[in-house]
């Protein structure tokens, strides 16, 4: 049984400001060359790590372009929801998405929580289980999205997650997790999404975690120039498991397609709101002004009644759902 995963893709109709190209002809280029990946290595099913789209309101004319693409794949592709495909960082709203739509129509299918997919072939049972992003999946509750039980009928159980897992602590004010925290999972493999620079594939034991990176390069970050937007194909038999990344040939060089002037003043803005971070931390004062912060803050407040912190989480993806007006941005 073999499987294509990726993971990140940000569809959207405009250039972000760190690139010097035309990103929504590059990333129509890059489905296509999965879609080729797809049919040289003869896949039975596709996996994503969410994040499909830009923003969960996408215009209806790119998402068709897109799904005629995703449709020509020809295989069964299961995935989650990222932050970006939803309202507010509520999960409930997916319906109401862009991604709701193609799940709703049977072009994907999204694995919902607690749900278990059995695939079957040439005598292989694969349990696969995903966790859509939500506001408190890398809080203290983490180990509930990350930590999978697998079945005993099963002969490998794999749990797609789009959360902030990491090889090594990240910087202070970023919620995360790390692989050695949910070593004890039963997994045979964990594939994540959002962190879009991927740690590539990590062994433990007999256990997998990966993450190629998103398939887009649009983080503000230095790195991204020398990193190559990848896929990853994973072969499991009776003899076990087979994992391997393959650099996307239609991908350019970073210093051909991203602008290092504007990566460098985006980089040296964020270190400085880290700083700032770190100092209002230290000072005991927090003055939330962004909607993402607002969220954080209060996902992340253990004094308030969880009734109370999952009804101020609805009601701002609700705002944020009517002052959306369907236009596209760079943030």
């Amino acid at each position: 049984m073999r499987f294509l995963f990726f993971t990140d893709t940000h569809i959207r109709g405009t250039t972000p400001r760190n690139r010097t190209d035309v990103y929504y002809n590059t990333l129509k280029n890059k489905f296509e060359e999965v879609r080729r990946i797809i049919e040289e290595e003869d896949i039975d099913y596709v996996l994503h790590g969410g994040d499909w789209f830009d923003r969960p309101d996408i215009s209806p004319a790119i998402v068709r372009e897109f799904s005629i693409i995703i449709k020509s794949f020809g295989r069964p592709i299961y995935t989650v929801a990222g932050n970006h495909d939803i309202y507010g960082q509520n999960p409930e709203t997916v319906g109401r998405t862009m991604l709701g739509i193609l799940d709703g129509i049977g072009l994907i299918k999204l694995l919902g929580y607690d749900e278990r997919i059995l695939l079957q072939k040439d005598g292989i049972r694969v349990q696969l289980a995903g966790q859509s992003y939500n506001y408190n999946l890398d809080g203290e509750d983490y180990r509930k999205y990350y930590v999978l039980k697998k079945e005993k009928n099963v002969d490998y159980a794999i749990n797609i997650v789009h959360g902030m897992l990491l090889e090594k602590p990240f910087f202070e004010g970023i919620r995360y997790t790390l692989i050695d925290e949910i070593s004890d999972t039963e997994a045979d493999i964990t594939l994540v999404g959002h962190y879009h620079s991927g740690f590539g594939i990590k062994r433990l034991g007999q256990k997998y975690f990966i993450n190629p990176g998103s398939l887009m390069r649009i983080t503000n970050a230095i790195s991204e120039i020398n990193r190559k937007p990848k896929v990853v194909i994973i072969d499991l038999n009776e003899k076990g498991i087979t994992a391997r990344e393959l650099e996307l040939k239609s991908a350019l060089p970073g210093n051909e397609v991203l602008d290092r002037t504007m990566l460098e003043s985006s980089q040296d803005r964020n270190m400085k709101l880290h700083l700032f971070y770190q100092g209002i931390t230290a000072a005991g004062k927090f003055a939330k002004i962004d909607l993402n912060n607002i969220i954080e803050e209060i996902a992340s407040n253990n004094v308030l009644n969880p009734q109370v912190k999952d009804e101020a989480i609805r009601r701002i993806a609700i705002a944020r759902e009517k002052l959306s007006s369907g236009s596209e941005d760079d943030e």
